[in-house]
């Protein structure tokens, strides 16, 4: 696993594409027993290298009911994002991930991972990919949540920016996040 968590840290795949340049971010360990799959870093965490080093990854570790040291325990959480690199700025918030990370890297990291419990699918660009017979909408992946589990939960994207489909869907706080953190506290208890 850290051979190939060197390599990723080394791509340079979509470096013509990133005028701010390159930096993978990536967390897991072969011990790994939950996987997040979220989009790509923000500038925030860019800058940092820290996953989720942001107000989005607040309000995630508020949604899991977890601290930040139990989050960053790399044998609980691995974090891969759709795109490694943060893929600059656009009209109304970030871009978005770059295809070439997912492709590349998500199957050779996936193999290394056999103790996941639990793949949390943040946002329409993870679970496009993961989830084969999902719906049309975020909405109606995250209100049907059951009917993925016990291997992926999908989620909204905990952005600020999404406060709004929060207020919207008043069900994600008093369906989805009891499920949510009664399996998280399950298997961190384990």
């Amino acid at each position: 696993m850290q051979s190939l968590l060197n390599k990723i840290s080394q791509c340079q795949l979509c470096e013509t594409h990133l005028s701010h340049g390159v930096r993978p971010v990536v967390r897991a360990s072969k011990k790994s027993q939950i996987l997040i799959i979220g989009q790509a870093p923000g500038s925030k965490v860019h800058a940092t290298g820290i996953p989720w080093d942001d107000p989005s990854g607040d309000q995630l570790r508020k949604w899991l009911g977890v601290d930040k040291s139990q989050f960053y325990q790399e044998d609980w959480f691995a974090l891969m994002p759709m795109g490694f690199c943060y893929p600059g700025k656009g009209k109304s918030g970030d871009l978005p991930p770059r295809k070439e990370c997912a492709s590349q890297w998500h199957k050779p990291l996936l193999s290394q991972m056999p103790d996941i419990r639990l793949t949390l699918l943040i946002g329409m660009y993870a679970q496009n990919k993961y989830l084969k017979h999902g719906y049309k909408t975020l909405t109606e992946n995250v209100k049907n949540h059951a009917s993925y589990l016990p291997e992926y939960l999908p989620l909204p994207h905990p952005s600020p920016r999404n406060y709004i489909w929060q207020k919207n869907n008043p069900w994600f706080v008093d369906e989805v996040l009891p499920v949510l953190q009664e399996r998280i506290k399950g298997i961190l208890q384990a």
